[in-house]
Order: C-alpha cells, then sequence, then structure tokens
C-alpha cells in the first residue's frame, strides 16, 4: 500500500522499546494530511489500516479516502478481541465444537479451530431472580443458577481447556460490559511482532478495539475503546481471524456543554440522548462527543451514556481518550506502567484529547446542554420513549388503548388478590429492579439510589406488598462501596436485596412473580407494569406478565417502589404518610449533588477494584469442580436437551452450490415496526403448549424443567422451535391471535409457525418474510437469524432493517431487502399470495436493485423494486456460499 509508511516508529518507555505505526507520520504525506482532522474514532480506524497495510484485502488508495473524507466505501477492520455473553455465547462456541468435529471428519486437524486472537467469555446472563426480596437471595440463586445451567457450564469448562485464546470468567462474577470496563479493556493494546524470518521482534502498540456479541458492548466507548455488537455468526468470523467488513461511518459529533442541573442523574442525560439521537437519525453512523462540557463529564457518566448506543441505533459512542479517562484506569486498579504506556502512546499517535485540541471535522454535529436535562423515564415500550417525570402518569393513561388486549381508554379495572389485604389495578407495579450494566456501573446513580432509600426508611416508607423488588449490580465493587457508606441496610429495608451479579431483568431473567400476582394479571388481564434500571423495556422482554415497562435511574426504580403504581405523579403527589401522619414528597427524600459526591468519596477507593478483581478467573467452588483436562472433540450426549451438535457443517460440499431459485416463495409472517430479536427468538420461560414445550416433554422433560429458550439455545432443536416464539409477537396474516401463528397456504388453515414451516419444507416451498421499520432490533442474537434460516425462510423484506440483524441474516444465507419508498402496507397483502425475487445473476453486485414479484390469488401479478441489503463484497461471498459457517468450513477443508 503505497501510502502508509513502510517503517514503523517506536516508542521507548521505561526500559521497553514499542514499535507503532504512526499517523502523524503518515500525515506529512499532502494526500494524507486530513487524517489530522478526522474524528477520534475514525483515527483508529485509519491506524488498524494502517497497521495492516499489507493485508490482501486493505487496497491502495483506502486511507487516502478516509483522509479525504469519503465515506461508505468499505474496509476490513480487524478487531484486537472479542468479547462473548453467555446466553449468546453458547452458540458460538457450540459451532467452534462442531466445526472441530467437521475438520475432523474431513481429515483435517481438528486443534487447527482455534480463536485466531483473544476471546474473553463472561458467564453473566444465567443468573435469574428466581428468589428476590430476603437476605438469602444471593446465594439461592446462584445455587439455584449452577443446577440449571451444569450440563451448559461444563461445555463452557470444556471450551476453556480445549481452546487456545480463550479465557472464562466464571458464575456470579458481574456483567459482562462492566467487566470489560473495570478490568478487561487496556485502551492500549500490547503484542509481540514478528521479523521477516519468523523471529519475535520488539512489542508491537496498537488501540485496544473489540466486537462482542452483545450490542451494548459500546458502554467500553466510554474509555476511549473502539468496539460494538456483532452477531454471534461474525463474532465467530473474526475469531477465526478474518477481517470484518466495515462501511466507513458518517460521524455525527455531539457538542457538549453545561452541566447537569441538581436532581439529574446519568440515566435521565441517557434517556435524553436516546431520544434526541433517535430523533436525528444516527442508525449505522458513530456518534463522538467533543466540546467544553466534556471535560467535566465523568467517565462513569460517559459509560452509562455509551452503552446505550444500541437504543438510538448507532454503531457505537466514542470518548476519545483524556486525562479522566487515564484517572480512571488508575483508580479502577489498572498498573502504573500501563497507565503510562497509555498515555505515551495516545499522545504520540493523536489520538490523546484535552481542552486544547481543536475539534475533529464531523459530517454533522448536535449540540447537547446539560443543564437542560430533567428527570425522567422511558416507556412504556421503548427506550426512545421518554418521558419527564412529572407526564409520566398522564401518559400511561393515555397510552392504555394500546397497552390493554380490549382495548379500554383508561386504567380503571382493579382486582382483589388471594389471601391479601390488598387489590391489584391497571398501572400497579409489579417488579422494580435495579439491574443492568447501563446504571449500576455508575457509582454516582448506585449512591443516590442508596442515599433515597435510607431518607425514606428514615421517614417511615416502605416498598408496596405487591410489588416484586430485586437488586442485581454489574460488579461486585457496587456492594462494597455501598456496605461501607452504610447504604447496603437501607436498600435492604425497602426489599432491594441483593439478587446475584449478573444481567436478570433487563433480559428478561426477572423470575416469577408471586403465584396469586401472576393469577390475578393473567386472569384479569391487568395492564401491569415493571419499572428498572436497564437499558431495554422492548414488549413481553422484562416479564410477559409485565404489559408495560419504563427504564429508570436507581433512585427513581426505588421511589416507585414505594409508590406501588405508575400513575402517582410523583412531582405533586406525595409517596405516602411518616409516621405522624404528615405526607412525605419524593422532594423530601432526595439526596442532595453535594451528598452524592461528599459520600461517593468517602466509600469508593481503588483497592476495592484490586481485591474485586484479583481472583476474577477462578470463580467458586461449584466452577472449579467442573473443570479438567479437555478432550479435543466434544463428547455429545444424544440425550442432551441442552447441547447438540447443530446442522451447520452437515453435507456442505467442498465448492459452493449455485444461488438458490427465489420463485413461489409463501410467506410466513407478515410483522409491523419494531419486530425486535426478543420477538424472533425470545430468552423467556418455555410456553406448555409449544412447540419447543412438545419436544421437551416427548424427551420426558417435565414441566417444571422447561426452563427459557435462552438457556437452551446450545441445542438446536429448542432454538429452532423457539424461532417466531415470542407471545406478544403479532403476525398479520393472523389479526385475531398474538404469537407464534400464521396461515398455510394455500389451504388457509391456522397453525402455530414451526409447524407451518415444516409443512412448507415437506412440499419444497421457500417462505419469505415481511415486516416494517426497524426489522431486528435489540439484542444482536444469532438465532433471530439462524432459527428463520434453517425454517425455509430464504428472504426477508422490510422498511429498514437494524444493523446486526441484517448482518446476521446473510451471515446465515438470508437474503435481506428493503422497500424503496413504499411502506410494506403499500403492498396490500394477506398472506394468500405467493412471490418471486429476480434480479440476482453472475454479476450480482452489492445494494443492486431486485424486484419482487406478488402473484395475488386473483391471477394478478405486481412487481415492486427493492434494493438487495447484501451491503458489501465480503457479504456477496458468504451470500453465495449459504452464510459464513460454510465458507468458513470450505476454507479450512481446501487446506487439508
Amino acid at each position: 500500500m503505497s501510502d502508509s509508511p513502510t517503517t514503523p516508529c517506536e516508542l521507548a518507555l521505561e526500559g521497553v522499546t514499542y514499535r507503532y505505526y504512526s499517523l502523524p507520520q503518515a500525515q506529512r504525506d499532502p494526500e494524507l494530511e486530513g487524517l489530522a482532522h478526522l474524528p477520534f474514532s475514525l483515527r483508529v480506524i485509519a491506524e488498524n489500516l494502517l497497521r495492516h497495510a499489507h493485508a490482501h484485502d486493505v487496497q491502495p488508495g483506502m486511507l487516502r479516502a478516509l483522509a479525504s473524507g469519503e465515506r461508505g466505501f468499505e474496509i476490513p477492520f480487524r478487531p484486537a478481541r472479542v468479547l462473548l455473553q453467555d446466553l449468546l455465547g453458547v452458540p458460538v462456541m457450540v459451532d467452534f465444537a462442531a466445526l472441530r468435529e467437521a475438520i475432523a471428519r474431513a481429515g483435517g486437524d481438528p486443534l487447527r479451530v482455534n480463536p485466531q486472537i483473544p476471546v474473553d467469555f463472561v458467564v453473566d446472563h444465567s443468573i435469574i431472580a428466581d428468589v428476590a426480596g430476603s437476605a438469602d437471595a444471593a446465594r439461592r440463586n446462584v445455587e439455584i443458577e449452577y443446577a440449571r445451567n451444569r450440563e451448559r457450564f461444563a461445555f463452557l469448562a470444556w471450551c476453556q481447556g480445549a481452546f487456545r485464546n480463550f479465557r472464562v470468567v466464571p458464575p456470579d462474577s458481574g456483567i459482562v460490559h462492566q467487566i470489560n470496563v473495570e478490568r478487561l479493556a487496556r485502551v492500549v493494546w500490547t503484542g509481540e511482532r514478528t521479523t521477516g524470518n519468523g523471529e519475535a521482534g520488539n512489542a508491537e502498540v496498537f488501540p485496544d478495539t473489540m466486537v462482542c456479541n452483545d450490542s451494548h458492548s459500546t458502554m467500553v466507548n466510554g474509555i476511549g475503546v473502539l468496539g460494538w455488537g456483532v452477531g454471534g455468526i461474525e463474532a465467530e468470523a473474526a475469531m477465526l481471524g478474518r477481517a470484518l467488513m466495515l462501511r466507513v461511518p458518517e460521524v455525527l459529533g455531539v457538542r457538549v456543554t453545561g452541566e447537569l442541573p441538581a436532581g439529574a442523574t446519568a440515566t435521565d442525560l441517557v434517556l435524553t440522548i436516546t431520544e434526541a439521537l433517535r430523533r436525528v437519525g444516527v442508525v449505522g453512523k458513530f456518534v463522538e462527543f467533543f466540546g467544553p462540557g466534556l471535560t467535566a463529564l465523568p467517565v462513569a457518566d460517559r459509560a452509562t451514556i455509551a452503552n446505550m448506543a444500541p437504543e438510538y441505533g448507532a454503531t457505537c459512542v466514542f470518548f476519545p481518550v483524556d486525562q479522566k479517562c487515564l484517572d480512571y484506569l488508575a483508580f479502577t486498579g489498572r498498573d502504573a506502567a500501563h497507565v503510562a504506556l497509555v498515555k505515551a502512546y495516545t499522545q504520540a499517535q493523536g489520538l490523546w484529547r484535552d481542552a486544547a485540541t481543536p475539534a475533529p471535522r464531523f459530517e454533522a454535529q448536535i449540540d447537547l446542554d446539560l443543564s437542560r436535562v430533567e428527570r425522567c423515564l422511558a416507556g412504556p415500550r421503548r427506550p426512545q420513549e421518554r418521558v419527564a417525570l412529572g407526564e409520566t402518569a398522564r401518559k400511561f393513561t393515555e397510552a392504555m388503548p394500546t397497552l390493554a388486549r380490549d382495548s379500554r381508554a383508561a386504567p380503571t379495572r382493579r382486582v382483589a388478590i388471594a389471601d391479601r389485604d390488598y387489590t391489584l389495578g391497571d398501572g400497579d407495579l409489579v417488579i422494580a429492579a435495579i439491574t443492568s450494566c447501563t446504571n449500576t456501573s455508575n457509582p454516582s446513580n448506585m449512591i443516590a439510589a442508596g442515599l433515597l432509600a435510607r431518607n425514606a426508611a428514615a421517614r417511615g416508607l416502605s416498598s408496596k406488598p405487591w410489588v416484586k423488588t430485586s437488586f442485581a449490580p454489574g460488579s461486585k465493587v457496587v456492594m462494597e462501596y455501598l456496605e461501607r457508606a452504610g447504604l447496603k441496610s437501607p436498600l435492604e429495608a425497602l426489599g432491594f436485596h441483593l439478587v446475584g451479579f449478573g444481567c436478570t431483568t433487563c433480559n428478561g431473567n426477572s423470575g416469577p412473580l408471586a403465584p396469586e400476582i401472576e393469577a390475578a394479571v393473567r386472569d384479569e388481564q391487568l395492564v401491569s407494569v415493571a419499572v428498572l434500571s436497564g437499558n431495554r423495556n422492548f414488549e413481553g422482554r422484562v416479564h410477559p406478565y409485565a404489559r408495560a415497562a419504563y427504564l429508570a435511574s436507581p433512585p427513581l426504580v426505588v421511589a416507585y417502589a414505594i409508590a406501588g403504581r405508575i400513575t402517582l405523579d410523583l412531582e405533586t403527589e406525595p409517596l405516602g404518610e411518616d409516621a405522624r401522619g404528615a405526607p412525605v414528597y419524593l422532594r423530601d427524600i432526595w439526596p442532595s449533588a453535594d451528598e452524592i459526591a461528599d459520600t461517593l468519596q468517602a466509600s469508593l477507593t481503588p483497592d476495592m477494584y484490586r481485591a474485586s478483581y484479583e481472583r476474577l478467573f477462578e470463580g467458586a467452588r461449584e466452577w472449579q469442580a467442573l473443570r479438567g483436562k479437555s478432550a479435543p472433540l466434544f463428547p455429545w450426549s444424544g440425550d442432551s436437551t441442552f447441547l447438540s451438535r447443530p446442522p451447520f457443517f452437515d453435507d456442505v460440499p467442498r465448492e459452493p452450490p449455485p444461488l438458490p431459485g427465489l420463485r413461489g416463495m409463501r410467506a410466513l409472517a407478515m410483522l409491523g415496526d419494531m419486530v425486535t430479536t426478543d420477538h424472533l427468538s425470545p430468552n423467556n420461560t418455555i410456553a406448555a403448549d409449544s412447540p419447543a414445550a412438545h419436544y421437551l416433554t416427548e424427551r420426558g422433560v417435565a414441566r417444571g424443567d422447561f426452563q427459557t429458550y435462552g438457556f437452551r439455545r446450545g441445542n438446536h432443536e429448542i432454538a429452532l422451535r423457539g424461532t417466531f416464539a415470542s407471545g406478544r409477537l403479532k403476525n398479520e396474516m393472523v389479526p385475531d391471535r398474538e404469537g407464534a401463528y400464521t396461515k398455510l397456504q394455500p389451504e388457509g388453515t391456522t397453525l402455530p409457525i414451526f409447524d407451518a414451516a415444516a409443512t412448507y419444507r415437506e412440499r419444497g416451498v421457500p417462505l419469505i418474510v415481511f415486516a416494517g421499520r426497524e426489522y431486528g432490533a435489540g439484542s444482536s442474537r444469532d438465532w433471530a437469524a439462524k432459527g428463520p434460516a434453517l425454517l425455509g425462510v430464504r428472504v426477508v423484506v422490510a422498511e429498514s432493517f437494524e444493523r446486526i440483524h441484517r448482518s446476521n441474516l446473510v451471515g446465515m444465507g438470508v437474503l435481506p431487502l428493503e422497500l424503496k419508498g413504499a411502506r410494506r402496507t403499500d403492498l396490500r397483502l394477506d398472506g394468500s399470495e405467493s412471490f418471486d425475487v429476480t434480479g440476482i445473476d453472475d454479476d450480482y453486485a452489492p445494494r443492486r436493485e431486485l424486484v419482487l414479484t406478488i402473484h395475488r390469488q386473483g391471477g394478478e401479478t405486481e412487481r415492486v423494486p427493492v434494493t438487495s441489503r447484501i451491503d458489501t463484497d465480503e457479504e456477496l461471498v458468504y451470500y453465495r456460499h449459504g452464510g459464513i459457517l460454510p465458507y468458513v468450513y470450505r476454507e479450512l477443508v481446501a487446506s487439508i
């Protein structure tokens, strides 16, 4: 590559000489001087290109195009590492185990199949708040977790021994993203560089970059690490050493001014940003913060903001490295020598920001005045539905017709609860949960919650008895500083006992409600509510009996647990009465900013982080008992309902077959806007009358042991039957029903989606799915694409796609098509039609316009223009091979 330096620079620090590829040196070339004005996030991308300049897929001119301001062209990106969480990571490692076996069957060495870059796997999504509101809740939940997941955990222990470059953070350690920010992330990465004759040279230093199979991995952008969420399929490709193809994005700059007003929290700030950026439109873009207000913005607040990038639709939300970042690294226990290296390297590389740094050149920018942020929530269905605290009660009432099954206009229904001295009604809380990496990672948020709980308890207030309260922090450090501050007991007095360290309510692992509560909600069809300090509140995600869910700051979660209902205006109405009968308002117990800051300074110290993470990879006795010597091939059990060898490498020919014909397709589902991966591949408990339940029952599994789709995704038969299995799915082909149903054509018979797909497969009929805007929003759940592919879906037509899910579809050989200037309702479909897609030939290119032909039942034919959302040449290669997995298999087999 002619525009890159041929000789790396050297950086000497404390007796060690590091080699690096210098952007400032490259900028001396007049054609590359624009590198100096790039947003910091794109400077990291530029360094990645520069360092891999001699790779076969890095073309001459890429760096020049980047420096000159071109956007939208395709480049290879090679992350330094991969991060995995367990609900989505087990299927990834199951695929790796299956690939090893396939290579062995083909006569190759299975030990060749290993991650080619470092991989950290954090077990954090297996804990469920089965037990809550008691002092022994955490211990009992961990016991249940190990009993429930022993087979999955044993598989992960095997993986840790069998694969190189692979580490496991055991259960009950915290949430993947908080652990990443507090310990795993280095900001600057180092590695050995070999010389031309294969000998080791000087250590190489370069930016810490990563991808993760969880979309909220963007949290690490808060400390200057460039990373984003990918599907498990893309994660597998990166682990196998393949570059991820990236269209250079536009970057929106957010200019920060002012300071947060009294009473506003980082959660209020991030919900405000979510609403604003959704309105601007940042899907597929990078977002980068700059401006005078950034210097005063704490790293914890930056991480909170960066965590929710998926809720904006942005690929990532980046904060450059500055002194606050260095202070955070030192405070959280990073080695002093490494902190010094971060400063020296980022300053030498032009990746350091301070108050004197000129603003980069962005494609567009907006202003964010922190002083205008107010207390707020987001709900009842989506993170971008911000509502001011004082408007929440009224807005809930306005939303009632869309929340209630019978579309009643107001929260009027109340019922008596069996054997209890209270009633339950529309708008009453059934869940109040302090949970999720977004907010429990922020010490100010947690101190504020503890102080509010202390003040409330001192005034004689308590949580309502019908509210399930739980507390699941993302790091063990949280409990340490709450205990030191004397705030653990007040939280427990209001029912917020520790339920475990991991992702619980935010991910749908909220556990059961009291049986009498569930019965009342189910039988009377109440519109009950969850309030949680998480980052997602999509339909049916938090709990099947919470038809409305609101995101809120930890102190507001505590306040709503006391209120017991969303219909109470916390700005003007009292939370309750004290012992003397005097009203107590939220403003009476809300802690001041000074009190929060003073308490935090006195209670949180660096030694807490060092002690907490000293034995991060050791785990409890239960985990250590699972570890041992691992054979090269995993011993699959034919009787297992948790783990099975997936079919992705079965009968794969050495050469890719011709592209499949896309004619005579039938619609499997016709869906609306914002259909999330929770609809497409839910985590929730397996319903008793579902195809997955029938499969388990036939194999002798008792109904009480069905557990969740998430826990059983290592078995493709369960994951397949869990596709489209959300009880809140609304398939317009069956408008009178909710759930996983469709109409089999041409008969018009209503069937479960899985059963209909099986019938179509027997008939040799390919399938198509239609959807509205933002199809596939939510978690980066690869089975939301694997499942439809195995059901026989060959095409998804939508008005727009969420970034990760679109990529996952291509990675599974499913063609995503985008309507051109039309809404799906304009097509006037009812499901009785058949469909063809034409325009795919040997000259097929990314983003080509194709034709969707609709054959209506009465004989009418209509041709509709659509755009192929195979976006890159690399994706086209995957599609021609039938997906990433067959492509990688063929590559490995070809070298045997």
